[in-house]
């Protein structure tokens, strides 16, 4: 029976009468509608830096599906800055090999971490509701030590009403309507933004005419944890394409690519999907349907991610396809830049500007996942036969040749985006490596029991390697950590190889969400003072 065992669906944040009723409107710091991952990360690190945050969600937590399930290695880094990552880790099934095929032919397969020397893997497989579990646990034991974080289920923003230095926010819940008022408002409410279109914000992109089934399937299995993805499957109605992976639980994704001129309905009827899976799994396979949806994709973005004091967040902000993994990992970046710009504004440590550098780097990033996920659909749905032609001849090349195969595009997968030539980044005065330029996020490294990133602190932080530090403890009030290695604390050698190279030694800025601010050979107090006022909206 359908969904009759999924194990998805628990409340997280029950709803309870709000003492808010009826009384004067109380005003927040910082109000956050939705309480999906992006919500839920950028609430707990506001809370976490001592900001007070409420969210509000028209929910209450309760999973639906599996929805998002492939997470990155630095949205896993981020969650684990959070206090989530490891739980996360435990709970998902991990890969780093995918394969692709076309027909019943391998073409190639690539492995997306090679390298040793990293906490996390490139990916795990998790379904969306326990990420977000795994969040709402991490609150409540940040809520135990102090941090100023409230959850409120089935409050329903109704009305936005922005001033010229707060935000008035109406909400709907069961007992009755009341009043807020808001500092700050982060519109995290997903692809449909009701926030959205209560201020009148356009939306624009790229409506894709393709439908892809998901079908989450519960069987248990000897195929390997890895990503598989036909071209032109050869499993009988299979689509266009087919895409097959392991989740938690004895559960796995199947994806078929269905094309346009469809029936919606009678596609979801229990027997059509079960024929197509039976074709692909074979009919002696005993397995259970626990979760079907039916999903046709847009790459599309605001203009601008900041309309006074509104600030979007992932979907609401940005949507892309599902292939490639970018929309939950890319929100989730979204909410690791925005926390520590809005935590220092809000404390008066930054002046307000600092916010429209969340809108330029998101947008940036945003452009990027959105130019790939286009390219993905279009090399997987070809629009002309000439192009049919070229995806065709370069699957037949990949399957023999290495040269052909970074041109095979089943969706790039989601990788941390760098903030190259944008206003934030001070010097790059260092001939070290690529990898390790301004603007790119640190890539970890071993060190002692722990890890490079646990070292950092979640505020700024002067990393010296073979050199030391300038003597200074903060700028602008803004506090500023130190942390000196050497080569001698790197036995594997990760931590050369990835932030010195060739180099003899080297000083790195790094900023509250471990994106590089700047980096040199050798700096003054004054160097790192002008870099931090760069960082942190002061100008030069």
């Amino acid at each position: 029976m359908v969904g009759a065992t999924y194990p998805l669906a628990f409340t997280l944040y029950p709803y309870r009468t709000c003492v808010a009723l009826g009384a004067p409107p109380v005003r927040h710091p910082v109000l956050i509608i939705g309480g999906g991952p992006v919500g839920l990360a950028t609430a707990l690190d506001l809370g976490r830096k001592g900001t007070p945050v409420l969210v509000l969600d028209d929910h209450e937590g309760v999973g639906i599906g599996s929805r998002a399930i492939c997470f990155a290695k630095r949205t896993l880094e981020i969650s684990h800055r959070l206090g989530a990552g490891r739980a996360m880790l435990e709970k998902g099934v991990v890969w780093n090999v995918g394969k692709v095929f076309h027909g019943p032919d391998k073409v190639f397969e690539f492995n997306l971490l090679p390298e040793d020397g990293h906490r996390f893997p490139a990916f795990i497989n998790l379904q969306q509701p326990h990420f977000e579990r795994f969040l709402v646990e991490e609150i409540e034991k940040a809520r135990a030590d102090g941090a100023p974080i409230e959850i409120r289920g089935r409050n329903v923003v109704a009305g936005l009403d922005p001033q010229d230095d707060h935000v008035r926010v109406t909400v709907e819940t069961p007992d009755g309507q009341y009043d807020a008022l808001a500092d700050y408002v982060i519109a995290c409410d997903g692809a449909r933004s009701p926030a959205r279109d209560m201020l009148g914000l356009s939306f624009d992109g790229r409506v894709f005419e393709d439908n892809f089934l998901i079908a989450d399937v519960r069987m248990t299995a000897d195929f390997p944890t890895e990503r598989w993805f036909w071209f032109e499957p050869p499993f009988k109605n299979a689509g266009a394409s087919a895409l097959l992976h392991k989740q938690p639980d004895d559960i796995w994704r199947i994806d078929f690519q269905l094309g346009w001129d469809i029936d919606r309905d009678e596609e979801l009827k229990e027997d059509n999907i079960r024929a197509r899976v039976d074709a692909m799994l074979g009919g002696d396979v005993d397995y259970e349907l626990d979760w079907t949806s039916i999903y046709t994709f847009q790459c599309r973005r605001m203009k601008t991610f900041r309309h006074g004091r509104v600030l979007f967040a992932g979907d609401s902000a940005h949507q892309v396809s599902p292939f490639g993994a970018r929309g939950a990992n890319s929100g989730v970046q979204d909410a690791d830049n925005l926390a520590w710009k809005l935590d220092l504004v809000v404390k008066g440590q930054a002046p307000d500007r600092l916010l429209d550098s969340y809108s330029e780097e998101r947008i940036y990033g945003a452009d990027e996942n959105i130019l790939n996920s286009t390219r993905a659909t279009d090399f997987l749905t070809p629009k002309s036969d000439i192009s049919k032609i070229f995806r065709d001849a370069v699957l037949q090349l990949a399957g023999k040749h290495a040269f052909a195969r970074p041109m095979v595009n089943s969706g790039r997968l989601s990788v941390p985006c760098v903030y190259d030539g944008l206003s934030l980044n001070g010097p790059d005065s260092l001939a070290g490596p690529e990898r390790t330029r301004t603007g790119a996020a640190c890539p970890d490294a071993p060190l002692g029991d722990g890890y490079l990133l646990d070292r950092l602190t979640g505020g700024f932080t002067l990393l010296a390697i073979n050199t030391a530090t300038p003597d200074i403890a903060q700028v602008g009030g803004i506090a500023v950590s130190h942390l000196t290695l050497t080569t001698g604390d790197d036995p594997t050698g990760a931590l050369t190889a990835r932030y010195l190279g060739d180099t003899p030694a080297a000083l790195y800025l790094i900023r509250p969400d471990q994106h590089i601010a700047a980096r040199w050979a050798k700096a003054t107090a004054t160097d790192v003072e002008t870099a931090m006022r760069i960082a942190t909206g002061q100008g030069a």
